[in-house]
């Protein structure tokens, strides 16, 4: 045989060997706000975008190696920021007997807790997708992954770092002042190609699921600083005119636990944070309850209770405080496990320090087998000049979002 003829044949044999796999979304979102903006720059009560997030699987070996390619792209109509792309994930994988190896640009989600994962710090956050957390950038990373009798032990490696995503001017759910990505600074000398670790050990024991983890390294949350300009019109000659993010280094420990009894999942989250600027202690712990079968049916109800504590304190004029530092939430979710996969969640927040309220409601449903519609409402009340959420106190609005699955 010729070298060739057996170089194709050993070429036929692997792409029958390889698998690929191609699946991912479109969709289409649609927000309404029931109020005008607050602030003078922002445009209209309405904000649409298209957005398309595909997903390439190719594996071989049996399945022991394969890698992952799944970019993302939105444009949006009224945030020049929201119009924007990303790689959420574009990475190797390595299945070894007791033992993963995993390299590139991932997602690691941590957390058990329903409405703010404190544990959860490997990627950043893309805020401009929603306001809400949950959405996260990918993050270039080099992860071996023990699979021991005693537990699972994840080693890290996080070269370069992602700033925070933030609205422009004329988008809905900012606050006062713009900020100005452009001015962006660091603690380190690094920058942005600070090298970052973490471990985490994982295990199941009984009825608990536990995690404990150590990160080192930039901050995921910037500390915003204002910008000021000189003004003959103010009363101490400036005028602020946007806002700086400033990352800090930092050292964090943080532990989640979920125990699992009967129909109760029981919930809890916990950090310690240490920078130059400060320490600090966030807690975050409650239950759900599920009735299923409720009334008599194949619906599946869970009632939801959750505590949020911050040594920080609900904050002043001088110092920003937590967001969620004396909180509680309730909610309901819902699950008609009928064959549309219909579910419902609603929630509702009250800090306790200030009179702020929240309300979200998420619903969606399957409309034959590649369509979801999903519904979602987020209303919020405020009266207190240093809450989080009075900057966005007018910016009540529902949000019907269509998508196509492939």
């Amino acid at each position: 045989m010729s070298a060739i003829a057996l170089s194709c044949a050993m070429a036929t044999s692997y792409l029958h060997a390889a698998e690929f796999e191609l699946s991912g979304k479109v969709g289409a979102e649609q927000r309404y706000f029931f109020n005008k903006g607050q602030y003078k720059d922002q445009l209209g009560n309405t904000q649409g975008s298209i957005y398309v997030e595909p997903e390439l699987y190719w594996s071989w070996d049996d399945g022991v190696q394969s890698v992952t390619f799944k970019p993302y792209y939105r444009f949006d109509e009224r945030d020049s920021e929201r119009d924007h792309g990303d790689i959420r994930e574009l990475s190797y994988v390595y299945v070894g007997d007791d033992w993963e190896l995993r390299a590139g640009i991932r997602k690691e989600f941590w957390g058990v807790t329903e409405f703010q994962h404190l544990v959860d710090v490997i990627n950043q956050t893309d805020s401009v997708e929603d306001f809400d957390g949950e959405d996260k950038l990918g993050q270039q990373m080099l992860n071996l992954s023990l699979v021991r009798d005693w537990g699972i032990v994840d080693l890290y490696v996080l070269p370069g770092f992602r700033e925070r995503t933030f609205s422009d001017k004329h988008a809905r759910l900012r606050s006062d002042l713009v900020v100005d990505t452009d001015s962006v600074r660091y603690e380190s000398s690094a920058e942005e190609n600070h090298l970052d670790f973490a471990t985490r050990w994982s295990h199941s024991i009984g009825v608990f699921d536990l995690g404990v983890y150590w990160f080192h390294g930039t901050n995921r949350e910037p500390i915003l600083t204002p910008r000021f300009v000189s003004s003959p019109d103010t009363i101490n000659g400036i005028e602020p005119i946007g806002l700086s993010p400033y990352y800090l280094q930092m050292d964090q420990l943080g532990v989640d636990v979920q125990a699992t009894v009967d129909d109760w999942l029981w919930k809890f989250e916990t950090i310690y944070r240490s920078t130059s600027e400060e320490d600090f202690v966030a807690t975050q712990a409650g239950f759900e309850y599920t009735y299923v079968g409720v009334f008599n049916s194949a619906a599946d109800l869970g009632l939801l209770v959750e505590y949020a504590w911050d040594s920080r304190g609900a904050g002043d004029n001088n110092n920003p405080g937590a967001a969620m530092q004396n909180d509680i939430f309730m909610g309901a979710r819902l699950a008609l496990n009928d064959i549309q996969s219909s579910e419902l969640l609603m929630g509702f927040g009250s800090d306790l320090d200030h009179s702020a309220v929240n309300f979200i409601l998420e619903a969606n449903r399957r409309l034959g087998e590649d369509v979801k519609i999903s519904v979602d409402v987020r209303l919020m009340q405020s009266s207190e000049p240093t809450d989080f959420l009075n900057a966005i106190k007018e910016d009540d609005h529902v949000q019907l979002s269509l998508e196509w699955y492939f």
